[in-house]
């Protein structure tokens, strides 16, 4: 079985290299760029299963390199700054980002945040696995396609992964803070009721695709994706 590839970008070259050995350690493939140029080249060269990406890089920045990486893939970013201002969290949220981690950071967090993200797209041997299908639908989280009663439906990224978790977690009950640290993937700093409005959206692109299966409020707990 082939290793799992990370690249890990920053432009400190000595936390590059102290991400290296011990990802390499884990049984990871490193890959480490100091510039944002440079990620997008080696992101395009490699196709890592997870990107480790600081916001301040020379040039081309980090917010840049993630916009860049979510228009060719859906494969997990975890953001690595010293910054630790809601509004970068918030940023990384509405460009895409899975995960957000503040440096100074203990090795094993980052470790156990890179395990969480690669289950969340698809299991503990760290392959993604792209698709859920349902009569009528069918969502593609790593080619970012949602087809809905044979249609292709344009559908924005958070919507789609929030979809995507609750059909490949068919018939089970999740809070709107369990769904809030599972699809964005780290402390969210505003209101729950995002998650209401994400869903609002989705019944709208999905409504009446399918008889087997619902996208279903669970009063006092929040919401599942109910298969019959």
């Amino acid at each position: 079985m082939s290793k799992i590839k990370i690249l890990a970008v920053d432009d400190d070259v000595n936390i590059c290299e102290l991400l290296r050995l011990y990802l390499t350690k884990e049984g990871y493939e490193v890959i480490t760029a100091h510039n944002g140029v440079k990620a997008i080249e080696l992101f395009a060269a490699h196709a890592p299963s997870v990107v480790i990406l600081d916001i301040m890089l020379p040039g081309t920045d980090g917010w840049q390199v993630c916009r860049n990486i979510r228009n060719m893939s859906e494969v997990p970013v975890i953001m690595l700054t010293a910054k630790g201002e809601t509004y970068d969290k918030v940023t990384g949220l509405e460009l895409g980002a899975d995960d957000y981690i503040v440096k100074p950071f203990e090795m094993k967090e980052l470790i156990a945040r890179i395990k969480a993200v690669l289950r969340r797209y698809g299991g503990a041997g760290g392959e993604i696995r792209s698709v859920v299908e349902y009569d009528g639908l069918m969502a593609d989280i790593v080619n970012h396609q949602l087809v809905v009663g044979g249609r292709n439906v344009e559908i924005p990224p958070k919507e789609l992964e929030l979809l995507y978790f609750l059909a490949s977690n068919p018939n089970k009950a999740f809070s709107r803070d369990r769904l809030l640290n599972e699809v964005w993937g780290f402390e969210f700093y505003g209101d729950t009721r995002t998650v209401d409005v994400h869903v609002k959206r989705i019944r709208e692109k999905i409504e009446g695709a399918g008889r087997s299966w619902e996208l279903k409020t669970v009063w006092g707990i929040g919401y599942k994706f109910e298969v019959s």
